[in-house]
């Protein structure tokens, strides 16, 4: 299968090289896409390198599969290039999640969405993705009226030049009454910190990443009724998103159903023994592909209340592994041929 990875030396486009190598995901040969900066460089891929090209050249060999890891701007100008000559496209960025014609997915929740005349799909936010993938089982049993979640979010989640600041920070020496800076990726200083913004301000006083999780959540659990309330916030974690999560259901629940629920969901790993101080951590989802939730309990402050903790790595199944799964689904379907 000829298969282009848009974006494919960034942080994320080198990890769906990697992901798409552990699955044996059927690659005959790579176009690895990137702007014109890197045009000729190499990547490694199943072990040979492989030419970086430019999206001209990879659109006039028509893939069949086209996997995005760059800019809203460029997927907008993109991916219906690709799309054209035929390719399947699968995006991370968020130009295309909102739109109702293309289906936002996460494969263990929704590839029923994939239909053979969809050529662009959209993959979700990374803070998303590992929020609805506990609560889609949930969701089916009990109805979830409302949802109240706060992130802690790694730097990674800003790229490359979110670690470059983490790491220049905590190497060099600083006052730390001091901002990080001209020239860097976040308005403040991170290190020593925590900055409760993640992308720009709206009317409304949300941030986009907290509209990103309040629409994503309805469309991927396909109720527009759901209340989402979300506050996203930078912490200094090189890798790893967290998120503590409040959910009212619309009916009684059921603790240890609810535990058994989470824990039979493909996809989620239950971490909960807090008495031996068993609980997920940023540390314990490095480099895996599963949703970690631990800190499971009632919330008796209000009717049918549940809370939870649950932590995954941003990079992986937040963009790259998510990706490649939705790839795999085409494969299933018979939408894309080995």
């Amino acid at each position: 299968m000829l298969v282009a990875v848009v974006g494919a030396t960034g942080l994320v486009g080198s990890k769906m090289l990697t992901v798409l190598e552990e699955r044996n995901f059927p690659v005959t040969e790579l176009l690895p896409v990137a702007s014109e900066r890197s045009w000729g460089k190499k990547v490694q891929f199943k072990g040979r390198e492989w030419t970086v090209i430019s999206a001209d050249e990879a659109i006039s060999r028509k893939p069949a599969l086209a996997i995005f890891s760059a800019g809203g701007s460029v997927s907008a100008e993109l991916a219906p290039r690709f799309a054209a000559v035929g390719a399947y496209v699968v995006d991370n960025s968020s130009y295309w999640r909102m739109d109702p014609e293309i289906p936002l997915v996460v494969p263990e929740i929704n590839a029923d969405a994939l239909t053979p005349d969809k050529h662009i799909i959209a993959n979700p936010n990374c803070s998303t993705i590992q929020m609805v993938l506990p609560l889609a089982p949930l969701h089916r049993k009990y109805g979830i009226k409302r949802i109240v979640v706060s992130t802690y979010q790694s730097v990674t989640g800003a790229g490359q030049k979110g670690k470059d600041q983490l790491l220049s920070e905590r190497s060099s020496a600083y006052d730390i009454r001091r901002g990080s800076g001209s020239g860097t990726k976040f308005p403040h200083r991170i290190d020593l910190n925590v900055i409760p913004h993640i992308d720009s301000f709206l009317p409304d006083g949300n941030t986009k990443e907290e509209a990103k999780m309040i629409n994503e959540t309805r469309k991927i659990l396909a109720d527009s009724t759901i209340a989402v309330s979300a506050t996203t916030v930078r912490v200094p974690v090189m890798g790893g998103h967290s998120e503590s999560v409040n959910v009212e259901f619309r009916q009684p629940y059921d603790l240890e159903e609810a535990h058994t629920t989470m824990a039979s969901m493909p996809g989620v790993t239950v971490l909960d023994d807090p008495a031996n101080n068993l609980y997920p951590m940023p540390l314990d989802a490095w480099e895996k592909d599963d949703v970690f939730v631990g800190r499971i309990r009632r919330d008796s402050s209000i009717e049918n209340g549940l809370n939870l903790w649950c932590v995954s790595d941003n990079i992986r199944k937040g963009a790259a592994t998510n990706a490649v799964q939705i790839a795999q689904a085409l494969l299933e379907k018979g939408f894309i041929k080995a």
